[in-house]
């Protein structure tokens, strides 16, 4: 899976030229340990929604407490198996994430007492964790600790490799089985478990405390553990390769760990920019396509199908996400909203949106923010003074290779009437697609010049 700064995930790139969007319920996620309790016919399914809402928070506290994931993952595990067991028969508890917790830990205990190596080497894990302070504990009621915060910034740690990062933060904070992780990653399910494997064993190893970063090196580390969110997103709102353009199921997922982020950290401002973006842009999901799945670029998009209640949740985020010294993700859900607010292309407001990228440019000098800075100028002043610009960039090593930047620069050839070389610019759209839709897209582009691809 490309992340952001290998070029094909880049924060500002989407293939319908414009940036991304979402939306779930306003207020947060739900809360299990609100759930009342009840019994029998719908307790498996039970089971699995609290397992996806709790996992998480299971994971996180059981990972602070022992220092040691694969401990957390394994008691994890097997606390839902005896839910599974006991919750169709005796109802779901008043507090299941509660009971989840107290189960796993005993489980933990007990593995621990079995096992006196183990419970060595994790001593002197625990020892070194209670130096950067005390888990915390639990309310009177017995409501969850969330240290899902401290998750996050340890799989998202520099000291492991880019792809490691978004692998271990799918398999631990999203929830997917390390199958479904492997395919996000289109390798095999062997591959995929060594290299969780490997990352889990580095934490261990290096000792790599469970904590969020003491408020010195937030600034250092925060950058890293969004982009791991939205390498996660980029690759679900346009995948790399195969045979369907997106993969919602992996948007959807980076969407839900940016809601955790910013319930954790409400007053970052990158952090609300983050959710913003992601919520704009995935409001398109539907229209991105056609019935047989094609892809359909923003002029030709159907904005009746844009899920508006999730573009006016990720509007109402922008303000705060670009109020003081713009941030890049600010900046996008910025020019993510004006897009979205726009009744169609003509109407965009395309010189702010110029506006906005100069901005992101100077914030993030990148070649693929300079294609979409020359694609919004194209609009706005027209397909020549766009097409200069691409040409300025033909020799940037990252666009060369680039599928949207051959497919913008065919675009505004064919504008001007320059069909031979639009042919060959697409052409070179053709070899550098990466999903079938986008092949297919391309080679109906050659058919309408008259040209067989």
């Amino acid at each position: 899976m490309p992340t952001p700064t290998q070029g094909q995930a880049d924060p500002t790139t989407t293939p319908d030229g414009g940036v991304p969007h979402s939306t779930p319920a306003a207020g947060g996620e739900p809360s299990a340990s609100d759930s009342p309790a009840f019994v029998s016919t719908d307790s498996v399914g039970m089971v699995e929604q609290v397992f996806r809402e709790e996992r998480g928070r299971l994971l996180a506290a059981l990972s602070r407490r022992f220092g040691d994931l694969d401990l957390a993952e394994e008691v994890t595990s097997e606390a839902i198996e005896i839910a599974l067991e006991k919750w169709p028969v005796d109802g779901v508890p008043p507090k299941p994430g509660a009971w989840l917790m107290t189960t796993a830990r005993r489980k933990a205990v007990d593995r621990l007492r079995r096992d006196k190596t183990y419970a060595a080497r994790l001593a002197v894990l625990q020892v070194e964790a209670d130096r950067t302070g005390p888990a915390p504990a639990a309310d009177v009621e017995g409501e969850l600790p969330d240290d899902r915060l401290q998750l996050f910034f340890t799989c998202a740690h520099p000291a492991l490799p880019a792809e490691d990062r978004i692998a271990l933060t799918l398999r631990c904070l999203a929830g997917l089985t390390t199958p479904e992780v492997a395919r996000a990653f289109l390798v095999p399910t062997a591959t995929m478990a060594k290299r969780i494997v490997r990352a889990k064993k580095k934490i261990r190893e290096a000792r790599i405390p469970f904590r969020v970063p003491a408020a010195d090196e937030l600034p250092e580390r925060l950058p890293g553990v969004l982009q791991v969110a939205y390498s996660i997103f980029t690759e679900g709102y346009a995948a790399s390769s195969g045979a369907e353009l997106q993969r919602v199921d992996l948007a959807e997922e980076a969407i839900r760990l940016a809601r955790i982020l910013h319930r954790l950290m409400p007053a970052d401002r990158e952090v609300t920019g983050l959710l913003a973006l992601m919520l704009l842009i995935h409001a398109r999901r539907d229209a991105r396509t056609g019935p047989d799945g094609e892809l359909v670029l923003l002029d030709e998009q159907d904005r009746s199908r844009w899920d508006r209640a999730m573009i006016e949740e990720g509007r109402t985020l922008v303000p705060q996400a670009i109020t003081g010294p713009p941030g890049p993700y600010g900046v996008q859900a910025a020019i993510a909203s004006l897009h979205d607010e726009a009744a169609d292309v003509a109407t965009t407001d395309w010189p702010q949106i110029v506006a906005l990228y100069d901005v992101l440019l100077a914030l993030v000098p990148s070649p693929v923010i300079a294609l979409n800075r020359a694609a919004a100028i194209a609009l706005r002043d027209g397909p020549e003074a766009g097409l200069l610009l691409l040409d300025e960039l033909a020799d940037e090593p990252l666009l060369r290779g680039y599928h949207p930047y051959h497919l913008a620069r065919a675009d505004l050839l064919q504008r001007l009437n320059r069909l031979p070389e639009a042919s060959e610019a697409y052409r070179e759209a053709l070899e550098t697609a990466g999903t079938d839709p986008e092949r297919r897209h391309v080679e109906r582009r050659l058919r309408r010049l008259g040209v067989d691809s």
